[in-house]
This record gives C-alpha cells, structure tokens and sequence, in this order.
C-alpha cells in the first residue's frame, strides 16, 4: 500500500481553477475573498484532509508562529506546572510550542538550541541546565531570535529572566523558623552556584544576620544533587553533630522530605527537636508525615509571564537585546513539619 501524500496548495488551486494565491488567501480569510470563494476552498481543503505546511509558511512570512521550550529536567513537578502555564498561555496567543529536555547536560542543551533554530522557532523559552559552563552558544542564539530564561538563570545572559524571588522566600522561610524559637538553623543547599542556589542562600544568612544568630559553618551543607537521598545523607551527617541543629531548611521539597525520612528513622520529633522547611510545594509534601512547611512557586503563573514577554518581544523587535528581570512572588505554606498548632 502506497503512502499518500499531503494535498498541497497547487492541487487546490487546480481542483477548484484557482490561482494559488487566490487559495492561500482564502484559507487565511483575506478581505479581498469573497465569502463564497473562501468557503468553496474551505471545504474542498477539508474533504481532502489539507494541512498547511508551517515550515514553508514560516519561510515566506519570516514567522512560524512556533515557539521552543528547553527544560533541564521534564518530569520535574514543578517544571510541569511551569509548562502547563505555557502551554495554557501560548494557545491562547495563537503560538504552538516545541519542548526539549537538557537532562542537565550543557551538551545536549546546545545541539536543542541548534535544532530549535532549524525548525524556525520565532522565539526560545529556556531553564538553564545545571552544568552549563560556556554561555557563547546561547549568546549567538539571543542575537539572532529572541530568548527569555526562566527558573534557572544567569546573569551573564542579556535578555529577559522570569524568575521568583528567590532570597526573600528563602529569607522569609527562615524567618518563620526563628520566629518559632529555633536559633541553629542548619541549611542543605547545591554545591553548584546556581543561581536558585546562591540567592536562596543569601536569604538564610540574611535573616541570620538581622536577628543576629550566628552563623556556624559546620551545618551549612552542600550537595551536587539536591536529591531525597541527598538529603537523607546530609540529615545524618548533622544528626551525627555533637550540637545538632534544632532545625533544617532545604533548598528544596526532595532534599527536605529526605531529611524528614532520616528523623523518623532516628526518632527525632518534628518539629520539637527539628523542624522542617523545604522549598518548592511538591504534591509530595503533603503526602509526608509531618507535612511540609515549604515555599510555594506559582510555576503556572511564571509560564504565563514568560510565554507574554517572550511573544511582546517576538511581535515588536527592537534591535538591542532586551535585559530586564521580572520577578513572581511566592508565599510561604506553614505546615505541621515546623509548627505546633
């Protein structure tokens, strides 16, 4: 059995003795058609399955309307709820989405921005990967099509960064925990200077600092993967201490939920003993006993703002590259792992 082949303009126009710009006008409801040749068009091209071909159309009009998204990790929970929001967002505005997973690998992050730029994307949506040690790749893409990072950013990259506000939700976290009585706050945190990572430390040595508790090095930890089983691993290591801490922040729910795991295991009473706060609001961190206090990320609402800015800066160019920073609030959720009601 023969493959069949995509109806094409030329075979529309020749069916119904048309021009094919006369087609291609009808089909993109152009006011010089009548109605009734635009709809005689319209339903021969569906009798016959007709699908136009974006690539060309993106060649012709300099515009494909399609939009690439690369993410370091696709199954992450919160990357979803980001990409739900851009989703969401870029069908509302007329725009079809392409997405791409790094896997937190720089390599493969670059060869997606080449394959991105091949398919004619009018634009690129971008959560850095984890390793990504040269920029000059993403540098070279953001002077030819416009690029907005999210998430995962870097300040040495001139465009348009969504991010959350990363220091003050970690500021407010620990915060909550002195508030509560604890004064040795320990913090489990990415050994990486990430950005999410260097300004969520920044807020736990602020708060520190302006309710003058020391800071004590030895419950500052850092791991490469900021894993549950990372955190599991460093809870045992502070567990271990001569001076425990009387509670942990984690810099994210995975690592926090492993700290949580490593308590019950050496009967440690949470919150009493050792509170818990983690960052992120995972569907996991309700399931947890206790359940855990966390910061909230608004991912949906961080996809809808990127997908704006990125689509303002597709349908009105400007000839330098665009940095700016917008920054979503978050909020933090006060759960049973770091108060006594």
């Amino acid at each position: 059995m023969s493959k069949k082949q995509n109806t094409t303009l030329k075979e529309l126009a020749n069916h119904l003795n048309l021009s094919i710009s006369t087609v291609s006008r009808a089909l993109n409801n152009h006011p010089d058609i009548s109605a009734s040749t635009s709809d005689k068009v319209k339903r021969l091209a569906k009798k016959l399955h007709y699908s136009p071909n974006l690539f060309a159309k993106g060649f012709r009009s300099h515009k494909t309307h399609i939009l690439g998204v690369i993410v370091p990790n696709i199954s992450h929970y919160f990357t979803t709820t980001i990409l739900k929001g851009i989703l969401d967002e870029s069908e509302t505005l007329g725009y079809r989405v392409i997405i791409s997973e790094s896997k937190n690998d720089d390599q493969k992050q670059s060869e997606m921005l080449q394959t991105m730029i091949q398919f004619g994307v009018d634009g690129i949506l971008m959560a850095l990967a984890r390793k990504t040690r040269s920029i000059d790749d993403i540098l070279e893409v953001a002077s030819r099509i416009p690029l907005v990072l999210f998430d995962k950013v870097s300040d040495k990259i001139p465009c348009t960064q969504v991010v959350i506000n990363e220091e003050e939700a970690a500021y407010y976290a620990v915060e909550h925990l002195i508030n509560t009585g604890k004064t040795r706050i320990a913090i489990i945190k990415e050994t990486e200077q990430s950005f999410n990572s260097k300004k969520r430390f920044q807020g736990y040595l602020r708060a520190l600092n302006e309710h003058k508790i020391p800071i004590d090095e030895k419950i500052i930890l850092s791991t490469e993967d900021i894993s549950l089983e990372k955190g599991k691993m460093l809870a045992n290591i502070l567990l271990s201490l001569k001076k425990r801490p009387d509670a942990i922040f984690a810099i994210t729910d995975s690592a926090a939920i492993g700290v949580i795991k490593a308590l019950h295991k050496f009967k440690v009473n949470i919150p009493e003993e050792i509170a818990v706060v983690g960052f992120s609001n995972s569907i996991h961190s309700t399931i947890i006993s206790p359940k855990l206090s966390t910061v909230d990320q608004p991912g949906e609402k961080i996809g809808r703002t990127a997908i704006k800015y990125l689509i303002e800066e597709i349908e009105n160019p400007k000839d330098d590259m665009i940095t700016k920073t917008i920054e979503i609030k978050t909020n933090l959720i006060v759960r049973d792992s770091s108060f006594i009601p």
